[in-house]
């Protein structure tokens, strides 16, 4: 992913499609049109997966809230959504096996009429997956149950377990939007589109792309398509109303929130769902990266000038969320991080956009008659191809052309001579520890020998970032070079889960990359002094507003 060289494609070609938005769906949609053939550009305003879409539960699944909520309530836009979520579950998996693997989960139940009900309600789930490969839904009794989570509470009666899909949302958004750009599609990163050119009758002609790059000095280019779709998640009404200022705003943001706590809280293989708390959501308590995410809440946000982030009062929710159902309770001074994300949620005729809960989780494509604007509305992770090969479809017609999609099938950077075992070769070929080694190989995928190529040429970028994580010096190099990682949040937060696994860690590393990224990238001493200043204080308020140190 050259930035130069990109930058210098959106300067001097027309394209059939600009998307607009780097996320999940906008990255998925610009893959799903370069492999149709088509001309693409990419343009992203922060970074690739730095809202939505690398803020998620890290599932994939159909939803199964939803499903109940379908049956409770004859509501068959629900039932609708979990049969997409089931039927796309498997082309997420198999097309980048580095980056998603299955996940079983147990719901603990404190009694023989609970195990009964969901039981039944999970196996139900299980029939809409079909031609799926995974376990299907099964009662554990109570041995059974501590065994695979021994720190459950004594008063578990039993439990069911079932399964779903597990992925790393921030690196997979990124395998997207390389393999787009693989595919032919001009990417960037950290360049907003701050305006539309439009010809008399008001249909957009271009868009003016201002990069937001300090060292790129205001550049300015302007995009020339004959169709542009807007892929911006819960700040798609902006742009909808950037294209026709008549538009009215159709999308509620839902904020949703996580902590992170070691990994003795939940010390096994499987994660867990918790099926009912005191508002009627669910909450997951989840194993990632060796650490235990929980989340998540679900609450009506109005700024989205600003990032949402977690809160002192979130905080107190989920653990108070988790107390009856486990032994061994963390407290606060266990967290050891936490994000906030946003869900872009449709408003339905005659809905309440304040609650939350009752919005609509699937998408929608809408086509603006006026400005010609193609937006892709609402959806969630697990069916981002979906939502990508649907928004494609409308931008083919409007640009008169017949192309099928070619996704379904389509392994993602990284994810085609993948094998589980990589790992082991890894250690023997760069004498690596065995837990840098399987982190490099999980998370390159068929990438990871180039990673670490690099090393041959600097033996101290096989050292690592930070005693306790596998993170090594190579990887700042390479997502640099090959990644477009161009900020010290694009490494911590999003090339690596760094920032996700321990705010502490994070600040203690950030001069030692600072110092790798500054000499790729020719900063200037005074550059890279700000650019730590600027992040290890936005560690520190993350860490303040949490009422975590």
């Amino acid at each position: 992913m050259n930035r130069k060289e990109n930058i210098q494609q959106l300067k001097t070609e027309t394209f059939d499609i600009c998307v607009i938005g780097g996320g999940a769906s906008g990255a998925g949609a610009a893959l799903e049109a370069a492999t149709r053939g088509l001309k693409v550009a990419l343009i992203e305003r922060k970074d690739f997966s730095a809202e939505t879409s690398s803020r998620s539960t890290k599932l994939i699944h159909g939803g199964v809230r939803y499903l109940e909520q379908a049956f409770k309530k004859l509501d068959f836009g629900q039932l609708k959504q979990v049969k997409h979520g089931l039927e796309e579950r498997k082309y997420v998996l198999q097309n980048a096996p580095h980056l998603a693997q299955p996940l079983a989960l147990i719901t603990p139940v404190f009694s023989a009429f609970e195990a009964i009900y969901f039981s039944a309600g999970l196996l139900l789930y299980g029939f809409f997956a079909k031609n799926d490969s995974l376990p299907k839904a099964q009662w554990l009794n109570k041995k059974k149950t501590f065994e695979r989570i021994p720190t459950l509470s004594k008063t578990v009666h039993s439990s069911v377990m079932y399964y779903d899909g597990q992925l790393d949302d921030a690196r997979y958004c990124l395998a997207l939007a390389h393999s787009a750009d693989e595919a032919g599609a001009a990417t960037l990163n950290h360049a907003a589109i701050t305006s539309f050119t439009k010809d008399q009758s008001g249909k957009i002609l271009s868009a003016t792309v201002k990069s937001q790059l300090p060292e790129e000095n205001g550049l300015e280019i302007e995009v020339k398509a004959k169709v542009f779709v807007n892929c911006t998640g819960p700040f798609s009404d902006a742009v909808r109303i950037m294209a026709n200022s008549e538009e009215k705003a159709r999308i509620s943001p839902s904020k949703g929130v996580h902590i992170l706590i070691p990994k003795e809280f939940l010390p096994g293989k499987e994660a867990m769902l918790i099926p009912k708390t005191k508002d009627g959501r669910v909450v997951f308590v989840i194993p990632f990266e060796n650490k235990v995410i929980i989340g998540t809440t679900d609450t009506p946000y109005y700024h989205l000038e600003k990032e949402p982030i977690l809160e002192s009062s979130e905080v107190d929710y989920l653990l108070e969320t988790m107390q009856p159902f486990f032994s061994k309770m963390p407290e606060r001074k266990d967290i050891l991080s936490g994000f906030g994300g946003l869900r872009p949620l449709i408003t339905a005729k005659g809905a309440n956009p304040n609650d939350t809960k009752s919005l609509l989780r699937d998408h929608a494509v809408e086509v603006d008659e006026k400005s010609g604007l193609v937006s892709l509305l609402g959806g969630k992770w697990t069916t981002y191809r979906l939502m990508g090969q649907d928004v494609i479809d409308a931008a083919c017609k409007e640009l008169n052309v017949e192309a099928e999609s070619q996704t379904k099938n389509h392994f993602l950077v990284g994810g085609k001579n993948y094998n589980s075992d990589n790992f082991k070769n890894l250690m023997n070929t760069y004498a690596l520890p065995e837990d840098v080694a399987k982190h490099i190989s999980e998370k390159y995928g068929d990438r990871a020998e180039k990673v670490l190529a690099l090393t041959h040429f600097d033996e101290n970028l096989t050292k690592r970032l930070h005693a306790e994580y596998p993170f090594i010096a190579a990887e700042v190099i390479y997502t640099v070079r090959e990644e477009m990682a161009v900020s010290l949040r694009d490494f911590f937060a999003r090339r690596t889960r760094f920032e996700l696994l321990s705010w502490k860690a994070t600040k203690q590393s950030i001069p030692s990359v600072a110092d790798l990224m500054a000499a790729e990238l020719g900063w200037t001493n005074e550059q890279k002094t700000t650019n730590i200043n600027t992040y290890s204080g936005m560690i520190s308020h993350f860490q303040t507003q949490a009422g975590v140190q």
